[in-house]
Order: structure tokens, then C-alpha cells, then sequence
């Protein structure tokens, strides 16, 4: 970046001369869309299961011009696409280097009067250029506090006071949103607007311009404007004015993984864990299900308010507790590699209490221990029957119908399990895609899934005391 910034002109008569041309930041955007569409490269990087629903809407806003607002529940990635549009702007755009000036002015359409009259009073090799870089031509703003003057502007009293006129652009701060002239502005949770910002919007969405207590300054502010909602508020009377609404060009519709397997992709990408290392970790596959099973089944429930919804972030942060409890396992009884079993499920509460807000009409004065319990419970119960349906109930389970009691625990050694189950059934190492036969680890992790899922069943009975479990048949 930095060799390429000391080829570029530095100076009005530079930038002319090298037959730059101005553009529009929605067809700048729109135009290295295309490329990018035209060169079959990844749009949005990071972003998955969304191909065939969200991305093609995001696609047509682009290349309709319009300002978006992306709808849908927390921890549905709106932030993310809308931070991923700054890939379509240009590496890097010229500006006029005049401190004087509060926007990054187009050289071939200075905004202020003060770049215009810098530029009339000086000749184009002394007018100087500077170069603005995509990353900071995005700026965001969460809506909750935020007042008309943080991101419109507001008479300065400073600058009356040094004689400037009020109805004169020398005497105004300007917010955000014109600092933002010719990037892209978003903010966040829009229903929380002040209605004040919310009418002051209506201008700038409308006709590019800026007014600022009605007084007649304006201009022709080039800037893409994005916004985000939770459907819950947005839809709700008076949360919007129907005027704001009307302005904005798409409403992007976003949502939860629709399938399991993107779920599990998701909580993958977003963990971002090294399974490596000196203390490594290898999950099993039945146990990413069921960690993300536990997030489909709090969305589901009656007990969680569904309006609120269940972030991935949820997903994500038990996935994390669930890697952390068995690699603390792995060193502490030096198990290499570790691998996570339904025992270490008891540590979700750290990771997932305060993150489900309850239904106060359905909870019944359930506490949230107690429906993340039933969660997990119904979790665990989902994906063994599926296990089950798939492999045979017999096979998986007859090793245990032996009138046995088994101990299990977040820190009880595999070698203990190894003694209670020292032929493994055949069917388990295909049914669980894991070499239980020859790692003590994978399999003290198997009869663990197994014996949760008999419970679940009510095939057998369990106890629970100082962190321990006891199954018996």
C-alpha cells in the first residue's frame, strides 16, 4: 500500500493530468460489483447459507443504487454484510487536502465553499491531494443515545460567537453521516432512533442533502446509507415513522442457518479455535451436532422468546466452553488429544446463561437453568435418535443392558471408561465416524453419548452429585 500511495498524484494538476474521473459512491460500489460478479470471485466472504436467500436481494439493492435496511433477529450476520460492502469501494479515492474543509472532497466537485474558493484562488499544482483508503470510508453508529448532531450536525456556538452567520455553512459541526460524503454510513438497531434523527433522515435518504434546523445550507452529500433492525421493534407502531421507511430502496430479510450442517459451519468459522498445539483436541462429530442442536432447540422452545431469537453467538460460545473443558481435561490428565463428551455439556451454563431471554408467558417461573436444561436435554435426545433410526438401537445400546451402573464426569480419565467397555461393538465405529475401537478418548466419549441418549429415552435412570453422573439400568 505504501509503494503504491507514493505513485500517485499528489496534486490537482496530477490527478487531472493522470485522467482520473469522478464516480458516484453507489456506482463506484456497484461497478466493482460487477467485476467481482464478472470474475465468479466470493462476494461476501465469511458469510454462509445465505446463497440462495439473502445474497441474491443484496446483489439487486447493489446494482439498483439503493440504500438497505437488513431485518432479522441478533446474531443473524447483519452487521457482517454490511461491513462486507466495503469491498466494492476502490482501494483507495483522491480528496482535496484542504484542513479547512469537513468532508473528503471529490477534486472534481468540491462540496464546501471553502474548497471551491481554495481551488479558485490557487493554481491546480498547488492544490493538494491526498488518497482515502476503503477501510475508512466506512463508518457505523449504534442508534440507541445517538442525538441530530452526532450524525447530522448542529449550529456551532463557537463559531457565532467568531461572527459567522448563522444561516452561513461556516457556522455548522457537521454529524457523521456528512463527514461520511462519499462512503458508506450504517446504523444499527434503527427503531431506537430518536424520532427527531428519524425526520432529519428524510432529506438526506430523499434528495442528498443536509439541512440543519432548517436553515438554507445544503449540499449534495454522496453517501450510501445502511441500517439494521430487529423485526420484533421495526414492525412495531411508532418505532419507525412510515415516512423513514418509505425512503429506504431494500429491505433485506435475513435468518438462522436453515440446515443443521450450515449451523455447524457457522460455529465453526466464527470460534475460530486452534484444535492443535501442546494440549490438542479432536470433537466428534455427534457432539457439533449436538451443540448446535442445543441452539436449534432453544429457538424452539416455548420457555425462550422467540421475538428476541437465539443468536449464533450462542452456537458459538458453548462451542468454545465445550473445546475449553475437554482440553482442560487433556491437561490435566495428560489425555492427548482430548476429546469433549456430554460431561462437559455441564459447563454451557457459564457460556450460555444471559443470553436467552425468556418468555415470561410460556416460562411458567421456569428459571433459565432450567430451560437451558431442557434444551440440552432435548438436544441430546434429537440427535441419538437420529443416531438410532440410522445404525440400530440394538447394536448401540446392548452393550449396556447388562444391569450396570456407570460413574461419567468432566474429569473422570478415559482409561475408566476403556475398563467398562473393552470391546466396542462394531456398528460404533461406523455409526459414529470416530476410531472408538482404538482411542480410549473417542470412546469414553461414545458410551457418554449413549447413555445420555438412553436417559433421554427413559431406558435407564441417572443421578447427579458433586459433579458427577451415575447411570443405572
Amino acid at each position: 500500500m505504501t509503494q503504491l500511495m507514493t505513485d500517485l498524484p499528489t496534486n490537482l494538476a496530477d490527478l487531472k493530468a493522470s485522467g482520473w474521473k469522478s464516480k458516484k459512491v453507489k456506482d463506484e460500489i456497484r461497478d466493482n460489483f460487477l467485476k467481482t460478479l464478472e470474475n465468479n470471485d466470493e462476494l461476501y466472504p465469511g458469510i454462509v447459507g445465505y446463497e440462495n436467500t439473502v445474497i441474491p436481494e443484496i446483489n439487486i439493492a447493489i446494482l439498483s443504487g439503493h440504500d438497505m435496511l437488513f431485518m432479522g433477529e441478533k446474531g443473524q450476520g447483519k452487521s457482517r454484510l454490511m461491513r462486507g460492502l466495503i469491498r466494492f469501494l476502490d482501494p483507495l479515492v483522491p480528496y482535496l487536502d484542504i484542513p479547512e474543509s469537513p468532508f473528503h472532497e471529490d477534486p472534481n466537485h468540491p462540496l464546501s465553499s471553502v474548497a471551491r474558493q481554495f481551488i479558485a484562488a490557487h493554481d491546480p499544482e498547488d492544490v493538494p491531494i491526498r488518497w482515502w483508503a476503503r477501510e475508512d470510508r466506512y463508518a457505523e453508529r449504534l442508534a440507541p443515545g445517538t442525538k441530530f448532531a452526532d450524525i447530522i450536525g448542529e449550529i456551532d456556538p463557537a463559531k457565532l460567537a467568531g461572527g459567522s452567520s448563522m444561516s452561513a455553512e461556516e457556522a455548522l459541526h457537521f454529524g457523521l453521516i456528512p463527514r461520511m460524503h462519499r462512503g458508506i454510513f450504517a446504523i444499527n438497531e434503527l427503531p431506537e432512533l430518536d424520532e427527531l434523527v428519524q425526520v432529519g433522515l428524510f432529506n438526506i435518504l430523499e434528495e442528498r442533502d443536509v439541512q440543519v434546523r432548517g436553515y438554507p445550507v445544503r449540499f449534495d452529500i454522496d453517501v450510501m446509507i445502511l441500517f439494521s433492525a430487529n423485526p420484533s421493534t421495526f414492525n412495531r407502531s411508532g418505532k419507525v415513522i412510515p415516512q423513514l421507511k418509505d425512503r429506504i430502496g431494500s429491505l433485506i430479510q435475513t435468518h438462522y442457518p436453515l440446515e443443521r450442517d450450515l449451523g455447524i459451519q457457522i460455529m465453526e468459522q466464527e470460534a475460530e479455535i486452534d484444535l492443535d498445539g501442546d494440549y490438542p483436541v479432536r470433537v466428534p462429530l455427534f457432539m457439533k451436532e449436538i451443540c448446535e442442536q442445543i441452539t436449534i432447540e432453544a429457538r424452539r422452545s416455548r420457555y425462550v422468546d422467540q421475538q428476541s431469537g437465539v443468536s449464533t453467538r450462542f452456537s458459538t460460545a458453548n462451542y468454545r466452553t465445550l473445546i475449553s473443558s475437554a482440553r482442560q481435561r487433556g491437561v490435566l490428565l495428560n489425555e492427548r488429544p482430548a476429546v469433549p463428551r456430554i460431561s462437559d455439556l455441564g459447563h454451557l451454563y457459564t457460556s450460555s446463561l444471559g443470553k436467552l431471554e425468556l418468555d415470561l408467558m410460556g416460562s411458567h417461573q421456569m428459571s433459565e437453568r432450567q430451560v437451558l436444561d431442557a434444551v440440552i436435554a432435548e438436544a441430546i435426545k434429537k440427535v441419538f435418535d437420529e443416531y438410532v433410526t440410522q445404525h440400530g438401537l440394538d447394536e448401540i445400546t446392548s452393550v449396556f443392558a447388562k444391569g450396570i451402573k456407570v460413574e461419567v464426569g468432566d474429569l473422570v480419565p478415559s482409561e475408566n471408561y476403556e475398563r467398562l467397555l473393552r470391546r466396542v461393538p462394531e456398528v460404533w465405529d461406523k455409526a459414529f465416524e470416530v476410531n472408538a475401537s482404538q482411542d480410549s478418548a473417542m470412546r469414553a466419549a461414545c458410551v457418554e453419548f449413549v447413555l445420555a441418549g438412553m436417559y433421554a429415552n427413559d431406558m435407564i435412570s441417572r443421578s447427579q452429585s458433586h459433579g458427577r453422573t451415575s447411570y443405572e439400568f
